[in-house]
């Protein structure tokens, strides 16, 4: 998140928000070369853009999907379990001065400096607890890719000429509720609205070129496993072969179905917890 003092230079210049993403990915990939300089390990991440605070303030900030782990240049996966964010601020803040500074010229120098001298500790680096199942992931990326500026649950009334809204503070969570002009309303919406052709949504690492890298990831799993994913890959020719019927195709009316869920002794079964379990078993049998 960047300091106040610096918000009104991306809303006169909506093109500088371009320095926001670079300086994120900048740092990013920095934090996972420093893992292994001479194997130089890329995560995959996807950076969302959001302009707007709580209050409809001007509020330019990034969130971050990081993969837990990088591919290397010779192939092989590093597991990374633990990112310190706190070790991010200064490397984001620096990384975000610079851009600005090579985009605004000599006259953002004094900005520059003091920014330095008050906030000494870097600009702030939120961090959410990590997603580990996929249900979480989906509606992480889901809210935060299709999330509005505000929400119409969050609009209390209208009266023709005032409109009331609520929100919970950032800070410390208190319930918030906020009456303004209608048209005074309206321009707070508006200055959210991106400029034509502008890309929200950025994505960098192995995520952005994945035909390119699909095939070292697939490498790069351990050999065990390939049988595995194959088997998970054929289980609908493998039921003929086995039962001598099609477990996709409806006895009734012929039509192919498509599966949706898994269920046994009429218990719902997640297809990804039933991987993982296997997974494991075959982790017992080779180790």
């Amino acid at each position: 998140m960047i300091k106040k003092c610096l918000r009104h230079f991306f809303l006169e210049d909506r093109s500088l928000l371009d320095c926001l993403f670079h300086a994120v990915r900048s740092v990013i990939l920095r934090m996972f070369y420093n893992i292994n300089k001479s194997k130089n390990f890329v995560p995959g991440f996807i950076c969302v853009l959001h302009t707007f605070g709580r209050p409809l303030e001007w509020n330019p900030h990034i969130h971050c999907l990081i993969s837990e782990g990088g591919l290397s240049d010779d192939g092989s996966w590093r597991t990374v379990n633990h990112f310190n964010y706190t070790l991010l601020r200064k490397p984001f803040q620096t990384a975000l001065l610079n851009q600005l500074k090579s985009r605004l010229g000599p006259s953002f120098k004094k900005t520059k400096a003091l920014i330095y001298r008050k906030d000494k500790n870097g600009f702030y680096v939120y961090a959410k607890p990590t997603l580990s199942d996929t249900d979480t992931v989906i509606k992480y990326i889901s809210r935060y890719l299709g999330c509005p500026v505000m929400a119409l649950k969050r609009i209390d009334s209208y009266n023709g000429e005032h409109v009331t809204f609520h929100y919970n503070r950032h800070e410390d969570n208190t319930y918030v509720q906020k009456t303004l002009p209608d048209l005074d309303f309206m321009r707070l919406l508006i200055q959210h609205i991106p400029e034509k052709n502008f890309k929200m949504t950025r994505y960098y690492g192995l995520y952005a070129s994945p035909r390119e890298t699909a095939q070292s990831l697939y490498k790069a799993i351990p050999k065990y496993k390939h049988r595995l994913l194959r088997s998970f890959i054929k289980w609908r020719s493998n039921i003929p072969l086995s039962f001598g019927y099609d477990p996709l195709n409806c006895p009734k009316c012929k039509h192919e179905m498509l599966l949706a869920e898994l269920y046994y002794n009429q218990h719902r079964v997640s297809l990804e917890e039933l991987y993982e379990k296997t997974m494991i078993k075959a982790k017992c049998r080779s180790a």
